[in-house]
């Protein structure tokens, strides 16, 4: 087995307030490269709490985490910034594109706020992510020419643009028909098999949890299932 992409090890998350609120209660998981993991739950169980905390868009507040074997604790905002642009990848249900640019400026923006390549080379990754998803013809479209498995798309290669390995995803699916579903899955697992990166998704199909390597099932914060699909 390959070194964990993530690790966790007693993930907690509390809100404090009159009535304090656990979020995710003792979350311990690793995931690996070329691994297709689902998290899957009722509403309200705590996965999307888990995957926030997962991307380092979120603190626990208390426990560990591990990304590429680096313990991420310590860390400040803008290491934890820098941590996220450069090794995770993140595609949510809504795919929150800025409405005001293309396809192809969307994608290039991840690449042009890490500012290693030249204007000529981040353009030109960006179209060949696009290509790879069948959107070359829409690249220089806006997002409200798009439609919802086309966008979701693009969110993908922009997920994708400074090569992550992790690639965290929340009920990407959420508001797409069966079709665009189902490309949506293929292009997730694709990821994981094919292309070596650790792929997490939150999702409420029960149908797409199944078709994942390993599934993880929550309930009230906390992780009660956690094995192998097959």
């Amino acid at each position: 087995m390959t070194e964990a992409v993530i690790e966790a090890e007693g993930l907690t998350r509390r809100l404090a307030g009159e009535v304090m609120v656990t979020l995710v209660e003792d979350a311990s998981l690793a995931v690996h490269r070329g691994e297709f993991v689902a998290i899957t739950g009722a509403s309200g169980s705590g996965k999307s709490s888990l995957l926030y905390l997962l991307g380092l868009l979120d603190r626990p507040t208390s426990g560990r985490l591990w990304v590429r074997g680096g313990e991420t604790s310590t860390l400040d905002e803008d290491a934890l910034a820098s941590l996220r642009l450069t090794e995770v990848g993140f595609v949510f249900q809504f795919h929150f594109l800025l409405p005001e640019f293309s396809a192809l400026e969307n994608v290039m923006l991840p690449m042009q706020r890490l500012s290693r390549s030249p204007q000529a080379e981040i353009e030109a990754r960006a179209i060949d992510l696009l290509g790879s998803l069948d959107l070359a013809r829409e690249a220089n479209k806006l997002p409200r020419q798009l439609s919802g498995g086309q966008s979701q798309r693009v969110a993908i290669a922009r997920a994708l643009a400074n090569d992550p390995l992790l690639i965290l995803a929340d009920e990407p699916t959420g508001n797409l028909d069966t079709a665009a579903s189902a490309n949506v899955q293929r292009i997730l697992m694709d990821l994981a098999h094919h292309h070596d990166c650790a792929v997490i998704v939150v999702t409420h199909d029960r149908d797409f949890a199944a078709a994942a390597d390993h599934m993880i099932v929550m309930s009230d914060g906390r992780i009660r299932g956690n094995q192998p699909v097959r």
